[in-house]
């Protein structure tokens, strides 16, 4: 990239490897210097960053790196007040932005929308629409909107269709029109149907398009909503020179051209030209074949001319909003029409055409000078008010808005002073004015509640004792809507006083949250606690090596708390957060050798005491190589470290119990970590669910895990059982299955201990329960999943990765027939699971615990100590 300062005279270097198109000059107020640059430049290793500096003045010392980290290339979009890069780790892509050029804070998105790609559709009015292609969209993408920060996302409109342009980029079906806040038209796929939707309130609501009564004939048009209605062509002209598919301009409020059709839904066949005069309310017919359209004198007309493969020798004007058409010869011979080029100005009304005469000839320029058309300009009387309203509704966006419009059909000149807004009165607020807040959505009865992934409840970890927090009501007022009293209060977040609470939900990760580092480098900790008094909370961090530190409350530690490490080798840090009410903890297993891969630990959920269990560790993408496997069981300082995936272990003691098991292969490191319950006995039952369950299961352990605490919930209402008694396991595949775990309670109040034949009653009053009951659950607005019992099945006894290899789909289906039960029962040497007693004394059971991955009872176990001492004796030998 280079800057001139002198017209082009001499040029200066300001940066190298510059990804193209990928930087921004002055793009804000914000930047306090007018030639500053932000651009994204390349490493000579190979990565990413966000840079910015003087266009006169980048040397090194005077660029700054706003984001600290490395980013994703072709991610960075300068936008207004808003700065977004995109950062990628263990596969999945993280978004930031950066409000008002403050620091860069990750953008919340529903939890399980799991984006593929993510476009910035807008930032006007204070805030951010993006379209998000979600984890089961191929060519379709989510329309979501922002708070005014541009952080917490919520739903505006689901399947927005797409489509690819000539580069191959995406192009959305979303089109904002202009001269009206708020209101914009979005094609969306509904049941493999395209159809056009409308909103005035920023994607609160939408509807359809009530099709015009009448044809260009006059005759009656039978079309009743929703079977039938008006469906548009929102696609953008990749020539700058021609209309489009549909046109609007801020000067002319109201008045929208499209291409388009009539019927259930959008077609590009038997397509027709139409118009609206009062901002999509009503319609009409213009043309019947497809035209380019261009607004003239701001506004106050409209010229038509065919599209460009039908040379024409035409145009048509009209000065009544499309109501009437005069034509007019601009060509003695018919020329195809590759462009038209309206120049502005009060007193400067002149379009060129441009185009051939065939394909072979040269081009052709037309100037056409339209002001002799207009006989005077407009006067005051010339002009009416037109009311914007949304099917009557004239509240928009919070307000009654008053236009000035000339009259249709007065041959004046309008000049600057086409269309301007007479007044606009705020209206008081209703339930329209407000859409859903982050985490929460519109259910059926049109309010909203919190997603099954969201906790409403959780504090601001920011929140101290005696201080304030906004506690949401699931609403937030639409951005730049101007309403007032009405339902504001109630809808409006609340102040409360923060509650001191016990430290809870502290969380550990490094900067980069990689589990590795380079021997002498800076490693910069970050402690995040969900819960709790942050500012009365103490943090201690030790760093595994022989230090630690400890900070007098949480504030102290937003920036990361850095450490260097002296010596190579795999330590443990731990972070503790205490109040005065409780404590939490938290670690991780740092080593400083290589790059983070993505690891799964496969593992029970329950297990009988003293019998032998199996664990096992699956990569996932694939490895092709030698993995070494470090296991860490309860609270060990040392791993067990094999250079198998599986491990066998016999727990002794009963109670919750932690397993972490990480993966390295020479250059990547992770872990994961899975608690396990210890018990004498247990007793299982198999759930099965509605099939609508898997149409929204994008298979990845957070979400089962999800699922599990809500089917757990859902069971504790129907069944006076305590909830330290049930564990609930959802299993991967298709079908979606889980089973549910009846623990002996943990402490009696009489003081005796319980049997398994006290369990056995326990269960058989849940099953009762379970029958006599529905049990249901509302996984998304309009989807309830129902919770079966399965008294015939194969479901497997512990949780799997996504796999289609036939011993996986036979753990999964439930057999019809009792001879294919008996087959695979002989085959896999397992009973068909139903209500099942598991006991440390009753040896004539069948452990049910089976992984589904193949296992070595040779594993072999070492120690960490063991095997340092083995590698020194074979360097002995060599020497």
């Amino acid at each position: 990239m280079y800057s001139s300062f002198d017209f082009g005279r001499k040029w200066q270097l300001v940066h190298e490897r510059v990804t193209p198109n990928r930087f921004y000059w002055s793009v804000s107020s914000l930047d306090k210097e007018l030639d500053l640059v932000h651009m994204e430049a390349h490493t000579p290793d190979g990565h990413c960053q966000y840079v910015t500096c003087r266009a006169q003045a980048c040397s090194e010392s005077s660029r700054t790196y706003p984001f600290s980290g490395y980013i994703e290339t072709n991610s960075l979009v300068v936008q207004d007040e808003y700065v977004f890069v995109q950062v990628t780790t263990t596969g999945r892509a993280s978004y930031y932005v950066s409000y008002q050029r403050e620091p860069f804070v990750r953008i919340k998105i529903p939890k399980y929308s799991l984006p593929k790609d993510m476009h910035i559709v807008s930032t006007d009015q204070g805030q951010v629409f993006t379209a998000v292609q979600e984890w089961n969209q191929n060519d379709t993408y989510n329309l979501y909107i922002s708070d005014t920060h541009g952080v917490y996302f919520t739903l505006a409109l689901e399947n927005v269709r797409t489509s690819r342009g000539l580069g191959g980029n995406s192009m959305i079906d979303l089109y904002e029109v202009a001269g009206i806040e708020g209101m914009l038209i979005a094609n969306r796929k509904v049941e493999n149907q395209v159809k056009t939707y409308i909103t005035y309130n920023k994607g609160r609501d939408w509807r359809l398009l009530q099709a015009p009564a009448t044809d260009l004939a006059g005759n009656p048009i039978h079309c009743v909503l929703p079977f039938c209605s008006l469906h548009l062509q929102l696609q953008m002209s990749e020539n700058p020179y021609l209309s489009g598919s549909i046109s609007t301009k801020s000067s002319a409020p109201g008045v929208i051209v499209a291409t388009g059709n009539i019927g259930s839904e959008l077609s590009y066949n038997n397509v027709a030209m139409f118009i609206s005069s009062d901002a999509g309310n009503n319609w009409r017919q213009i043309f019947e074949e497809e035209h380019n359209v261009w607004f003239l004198d701001k506004g106050g007309a409209l010229v038509a001319v065919k599209q460009p493969t039908v040379p024409t020798r035409h145009l048509w004007i009209s000065f009544d909003e499309g109501r009437q058409w005069t034509r007019h010869s601009f060509s003695a011979m018919p020329l195809f029409v590759d462009g038209v080029l309206v120049e502005g100005g009060a007193e400067n009304q002149i379009m060129t055409f441009f185009g051939h005469f065939s394909h072979r000839s040269e081009w052709q320029l037309i100037k056409i000078d339209y002001k002799s058309i207009f006989t005077r300009r407009c006067t005051e009387g010339d002009y009416q008010t037109w009311h914007l309203h949304n099917q009557g509704e004239p509240c928009i966006m919070g307000q009654k808005q008053i236009y000035m419009k000339r009259r249709p059909g007065n041959y004046c000149m309008v000049g600057w002073d086409n269309s301007r807004i007479l007044s606009a009165e705020p209206c008081i607020c209703r339930a329209h004015d407000f859409e859903c807040d982050y985490g929460f959505e519109r259910r059926g009865d049109g309010n909203c509640l919190p997603a099954f992934w969201f906790n409403p409840s959780t504090v601001s970890r920011s929140c101290s004792q005696g201080q304030n927090y906004l506690n949401s009501t699931g609403y937030r007022k639409v951005v730049a809507n101007n309403c007032t009293k009405g339902v504001k209060e109630m809808y409006t977040a609340r102040k409360q006083q923060c509650p001191n609470r016990p430290p809870r939900g502290l969380v550990l990760t490094t900067r980069d949250d990689k589990l590795t580092a380079n021997l002498g480098s800076n490693v910069t900790f970050l402690v995040r606690l969900e819960e709790g008094d942050s500012m009365r909370t103490n943090i201690q961090l030790d760093f595994g090596d022989g230090t630690a530190v400890s900070y007098s409350n949480l504030s102290w530690t937003q920036e990361g708390i850095r450490h260097v490490y002296r010596s190579a080798g795999i330590f443990r840090v731990t972070a503790l957060a205490e109040n005065s009410l409780g404590f939490d903890t938290s670690s991780l297993y740092l080593h400083v050798t290589c790059p983070v891969e993505h690891i799964q630990l496969l593992a029970p959920y329950v297990v009988i005491k003293n019998k032998e269990v199996n664990l096992t560790a699956v990569v996932w993408p694939s490895h092709f190589r030698t993995l070494t496997y470090f296991w860490w069981l309860g609270n060990n300082t040392e791993p067990i470290i094999t250079l198998d995936s599986s491990i066998s272990h016999t727990f002794s003691t009963e109670g919750m119990i932690t397993v972490t098991v990480q993966v390295s292969s020479a250059d990547s490191i992770l872990q994961d970590t899975r608690t396990i319950a210890i018990q004498e006995f247990f007793k299982s039952l198999l759930l099965s669910f509605s099939p609508n369950l898997d149409e929204a299961n994008p298979d990845i352990p957070e979400w089962r895990q999800d699922v599990g605490r809500v089917i757990k919930k859902a069971v504790l209402q129907v069944a006076d059982i305590p909830e330290d008694q049930l564990l609930v396991a959802v299993f991967p595949g298709i079908p979606t299955a889980a089973e549910l775990f009846l623990l002996p309670p943990r402490n009696q109040s009489d003081g005796k201990k319980r049997t398994e034949e006290d369990l056995e009653q326990i269960s058989e009053i849940l099953v009762n329960a379970l029958n006599q009951i529905s049990v249901e659950f509302e996984l998304k607005s309009g989807s309830r999943v129902i919770v079966y019992i399965t008294q015939l099945t194969l479901a497997p006894l512990v949780d799997s990765i996504p796999r289609h290899s036939s011993s996986a789909m036979l753990m999964l289906l439930s057999v019809v027939f009792l001879g294919l039960a008996v087959f695979l029962i002989y085959k896999f040497k397992r009973k068909i699971p139903w209500i099942n007693i598991y006991a440390e004394v009753n040896h004539e059971k069948e452990q049910e615990m089976i992984n589904t991955v193949g296992q070595n009872d040779a594993t072999p176990k070492i120690t960490l100590s063991e095997l340092m001492e083995k590698e020194l004796e074979a360097r002995a030998k060599r020497e």
